[in-house]
């Protein structure tokens, strides 16, 4: 298709009427000119297609399709690949299905543990996230199906989530916020962009032109059609002039018509509305150059895939006395609703209609020495005491106790946030209660977001399994047995209670007013910073094996910001079983003008290792890994100095550190005036070379005055000398130097020129 000749040929009523969809999931044809219409589909960990009435909150009935990890799992994989091969099944799936796009990857940043909305999205940190959207995008688009990264952005609540207003300040937008999404363009370039709901600072997404051509695409390079979320659209015509290509669902052609009056107008410019629709069609084409129907779609093989997935993000929280692996032949009593119907996905627009499930029950059918108790109902936080004493009958005769608990669908979910971080008041104290019963109690958990553990102290092991998909159970037995040796790292970190996370006193905002008060200390970066203890730390994740670090290398023990910097280590395998390691690298800057966290996630490597076995594993920096974002610049910056290269096995557990010192080659603009005070006038040699005079004169005056003992007392060197470095250029003048003021304001004008 020439699709420029197309548009020439198009009447203006036809244009506009590509602008939005023409139902819930598909895009409007244009039958006398051979334009056929596209259909999307939810996403992210599966296929939520409906073959009837459309809806977005997955409350119809959708085809069978296979229910993968949620991100908030496969994000605690740390492991690229895992989440690429994820991709390639979706990406078969949607081809199947004859799908154009899959709507997702979600990317938002988890600033609170309470949105309702964290199982879908990654991480608290935005290289992670960055890193797996990157591979989610890869993966799906490698079979020709497009994506549609959201919600673009600072959609990190659910609570008014249409009107609310994301007032956050422009560093925190650069280095929290925006990183996943950038990356994904620049490196992945997804097919399509969805806008958020919410405003941002002031303006809503779906009409914000600095969000969505200034950053978006004149900034990042994006080249596809971004698409609103399914009712984001306030002013149409404004999201045109804004760069909203398509809105979604159709407003049954109501919006199409403001369109065509806002040209016929002159209010917006018919080039803008040309502009969209041949973006839109662009991407269309690209699918239907390559539609593949016939692209087989074995469910079964991707159910199995999926329980080899779920295993790899499992993360073991505790395991005392080594009670796991499980050792076959031992009595186990299995104790939970969990157990027998898995809570493995969350509530939505990305709910899967599964095509079949495995509970741990399932996976453990045939097995001598089970018992199965269910301790509690999951339509209730009361508890039931005959169902917790059938559970703790059933474990004081067991040699073990697993007891698989978690949140309900009803705790946690799209359209609304969690009210706390607890778990409901029965499994609490069913945990309890079976952990006085048996001491060889282990917990599994099936949750979207961290849960405050008041019963942490009872157990000896605690696996969390996140939202594992539809093959969860098959995981958790494969985990607790030890033919998967547990991998997983936390994506986010778990604090003690709720009260603990940075967002607290703001989160969900005044109204419709949400502002984002802890700027860029999100999670591990506010509690590292805090010094503060938490539950288990951003990165943890305990193994069957035990590994070891060593011999850390730098390329260079001095570089300037242009330059890279390889950094090497080597881990051993110390241990007897073979395991797989997730190698973390953390930058922190050792002293900067600006408030930074402690440290900052800048590299990771995941490795296999057979007992015995050492690998080196090497990473790469550049620029941004010790950039901040200065407002002054409207740029990255690196502050030079001296910064620490830090391998961990997770934020809090750092086993070696070394120094680079990093030459930062942007010189900000001077902008002093009178005003400036001498201590940021110290700081820059070149204007200190042209003040000596002047400061000379001003020393000499202060000297010949402070001459006796009374003087003496009152005023110590320590105190002069602070006084003189906050005392701001004026003073010179006030105090008697040898420059007058109109003397002082020309050589500040002199030292701004350079």
């Amino acid at each position: 298709m020439d699709i420029k000749k197309v548009i020439s040929e198009m009447t203006l009523e036809e244009k506009c009427s590509l602008l939005s969809g023409s139902d819930f999931w598909h895009t409007q044809p244009v039958d006398r000119l051979g334009v056929k219409a596209c259909m999307v589909s939810d996403g992210p960990h599966g296929l939520r297609k409906q073959d009837q009435t459309g809806d977005h909150l997955g409350i119809n009935d959708s085809i069978k399709a296979v229910c993968y990890p949620t991100a908030c799992a496969t994000a605690a994989s740390f492991d690229r690949d895992l989440v690429y091969a994820l991709g390639e099944g979706i990406g078969d799936a949607c081809q199947h299905e004859e799908l154009s796009v899959v709507l997702g990857p979600a990317v938002n940043i988890k600033r609170s543990p309470l949105c309702g909305r964290n199982f879908e999205y990654f991480s608290e940190d935005p290289y992670l996230a960055a890193e797996l959207s990157v591979s989610h995008i890869s993966g799906v688009q490698s079979r020709n199906v497009g994506t549609s990264i959201k919600h673009f952005a600072a959609n990190s609540q659910e609570h008014r989530r249409m009107s609310s207003d994301a007032r956050v300040d422009e560093r925190t937008l650069r280095e929290i916020y925006f990183p996943a999404f950038e990356q994904a363009v620049k490196r992945a370039q997804p097919w399509t962009v969805m806008c958020s709901y919410n405003k941002i600072n002031g303006t809503y997404a779906s009409e914000n032109p600095w969000l969505l051509t200034k950053v978006l695409r004149d900034e990042w390079g994006f080249k596809g059609y971004v698409v609103s979320d399914w009712g984001a659209v306030s002013d149409r015509v404004a999201g045109v002039a804004a760069g909203l290509d398509l809105e979604m669902p159709s407003s049954n052609g109501v919006n199409d018509r403001r369109v065509v009056e806002a040209v016929r107008a002159g209010r917006l410019d018919e080039k803008l509305v040309d502009q969209a629709v041949e973006r839109i069609l662009t991407i269309n084409q690209r699918y239907l150059s390559n539609a593949a129907p016939s692209t087989p779609w074995d469910k079964d093989a991707q159910h199995e895939q999926a329980r080899q997935m779920a295993a790899e993000c499992m993360v073991l929280l505790k395991n005392e006395d080594n009670v796991l692996p499980l050792k076959e032949g031992e009595s186990l009593a299995v104790i939970g609703k969990f157990a027998v119907q898995p809570r493995f996905q969350g509530g939505g627009s990305s709910h899967i209609n599964s095509h079949r499930i495995t509970s741990l029950m399932d996976a453990l059918e045939g097995v001598s020495g089970v018992t199965y108790a269910q301790g509690y109902d999951i339509k209730t936080e009361e508890p039931d005491e005959a169902l917790i004493a059938e559970a703790v009958a059933a474990a004081r005769n067991a040699d073990k106790a697993v007891i698989v608990a978690g949140l309900p669908d009803s705790f946690e979910s799209e359209g609304y946030d969690r009210k706390h971080m607890r778990m409901p008041n029965c499994q609490v104290e069913l945990i309890r209660r079976v952990a006085e019963a048996n001491p060889n109690t282990i917990v599994v958990l099936y949750n979207g977001s961290p849960v405050e553990m008041p019963w942490i102290g009872c157990v000896k092991a605690v696996i969390e399994g996140y939202l594992g998909g539809q093959a969860v159970g098959g995981a958790t037995c494969d985990v607790l047995y030890g033919r998967v040796n547990p991998c997983g790292r936390l994506p986010e970190s778990f604090p003690i209670k709720l009260e603990d996370n940075p967002s607290y006193l703001s989160y969900g905002g005044e109204g419709n007013v949400a502002v984002y008060t802890e700027g860029v200390f999100v999670g591990y970066r506010y509690y590292d910073k805090k010094k503060m203890d938490v539950l288990f730390p951003f990165g943890y994740g305990l193994s069957y094996t035990s590994f070891e670090y060593s011999n850390l290398r730098l390329s260079a023990e001095k570089i300037k910001d242009t330059d890279t910097l390889t950094v090497t280590v080597d881990v051993t395998n110390t241990g007897s079983l073979a395991g797989k390691e997730v190698v973390q690298l953390y930058v922190g800057d050792k002293e900067s003008e600006v408030f930074r966290p402690v440290r900052e996630l800048k590299g990771f490597e995941k490795i296999a290792l057979n007992p015995g076995e050492t690998k080196t594993v090497s990473f790469t920096l550049e620029k941004r890994a010790f950039a901040y974002w200065n407002t002054t610049i409207h740029d990255w910056y690196v502050e030079s100095g001296d910064f620490t290269i830090e391998i961990g096995r997770s934020s809090r557990d750092i086993v070696l550190v070394k120094d680079v010192y990093v030459e930062g080659t942007t010189q900000l603009p001077r902008a002093y005036t009178v005003d400036s005070i001498f201590m940021d006038l110290m700081k820059d040699e070149k204007a200190m070379a042209m003040l000596k005079p002047m400061m000379e004169g001003s020393a000499h005056v202060t000297e010949e005055s402070n001459t006796t003992e009374a003087a003496d007392e009152a005023i110590t060197k320590e105190m002069a000398e602070a006084m003189m470095m906050y005392n701001p250029l004026r003073m010179a003048v006030n105090f008697g130097g040898n420059i007058s003021y109109d003397e002082l304001a020309a050589l500040v004008e002199q030292i701004n020129k350079g």
